[in-house]
């Protein structure tokens, strides 16, 4: 029987790249199959929202392509309640009752927030609901009690707030209803992909990302595109290694690790040429993705029976959501003609 009830999400604003494989999807699939935990998978759509609310139909289009990475990488609606965040009203409930205890200014204090805001460019334009994303995820996480959330290193903020909404509302309504969660964190120095420009984040935003769903020409160009060491011109040139993009994703996605410190050697002290590092890099790429790429277009041959699978896992989170709102709104006393 599972131990732990884990929730992890992601934002439906287009396909999955190797970052959110190596930086969440993989040890979620990890998790899934170990039997300890009771997995939920949730497309935040209303996340998403805050700042697509004037297309949403980047949020339609990308909502199944979404659901496809998830089945691809090994995700199993037999093992993980695959669902939607829009389709769970409870939420929303429990995130009016949460923001009561959170004041303006720890939202705006949220370093995890403060970034994004600056990386969207909302200036003095923040959209209300961009704000207290925080809220809502704590939302998100208490209603199905999840003591583990996968997340990036950038997300412990998150998580903290999380923690301390939790504890506001116990303490406040003298209960135990909601559960403190913990933040998994991927193993050190796979939290996140730089770009494939050597931009410090890979970013659908930036276009400098690899997908899940590129195919094998795709792979091959962009990998021949990737930034190196501006410096290092001629093969015989010794070369950098450090922030050289090609040599941190072997460092990720390389399972033979002695290879990659005699690539690097030769690569310091000249006579190793970017291209034929470049080559090496899209076989070690190009077998962790071709199984995830021939799954995907399997799956992506009846899209309804994908639709279905998310319609299923919504009604079994509503169940769960709806058990929790329940005890909340006993615990504030809102439940008059119970």
């Amino acid at each position: 029987m599972a131990q732990h009830i884990m929730l992890t999400a992601d934002r439906p604003t287009g396909k999955l790249h190797i970052g959110h494989y190596i930086g969440s999807l993989k040890s979620r699939v990890e998790l899934q199959n170990n039997g300890e935990y009771q997995n939920f998978v949730m497309i935040a759509d209303m996340q998403a929202l805050t700042d697509n609310a004037r297309n949403p139909e980047k949020i339609q289009n990308s909502l199944l392509q979404v659901a496809l990475d998830y089945l691809a990488v090994g995700l199993d609606p037999n093992k993980s309640t695959i669902f939607v965040q829009s389709q769970i009203p409870a939420l929303n409930e429990l995130t009016m009752y949460y923001l009561d205890l959170v004041t303006l200014s720890r939202l705006e204090r949220n370093p995890t927030v403060k970034t994004e805001i600056q990386q969207k460019q909302f200036g003095e334009s923040v959209p209300a609901g961009f704000l207290i994303y925080p809220v809502s995820q704590t939302a998100d996480i208490t209603a199905f009690k999840a003591d583990t959330v996968p997340v990036g290193d950038d997300q412990e903020p998150m998580m903290e707030q999380a923690r301390e909404i939790v504890r506001a509302f116990n303490n406040t309504y003298q209960c135990s209803v909601l559960v403190e969660p913990q933040g998994y964190f991927p193993p050190k120095g796979q939290g996140r992909l730089p770009g494939l420009d050597g931009n410090a984040k890979m970013s659908k935003s930036l276009n400098n990302a690899i997908y899940l769903a590129d195919s094998a020409d795709e792979l091959h160009r962009k990998v021949m595109q990737m930034y190196t060491d501006p410096h290092h011109i001629h093969v015989n040139d010794p070369g950098q290694v450090e922030g050289n993009t090609v040599f941190e994703y072997l460092d990720v996605f390389d399972p033979d690790q002695k290879h990659v410190a005699e690539l690097k050697a030769q690569y310091q002290h000249g006579g190793l040429g970017d291209v034929t590092v470049k080559k090496y890099l899209e076989e070690v790429l190009d077998a962790v993705l071709a199984p995830i790429r021939n799954r995907r277009a399997e799956y992506a041959k009846d899209l309804g029976e994908v639709a279905r699978m998310l319609q299923k896992g919504s009604a079994k989170a509503n169940i769960t959501a709806n058990q929790t709102l329940e005890e909340v709104r006993a615990a504030v006393g809102v439940n008059y003609f119970d």
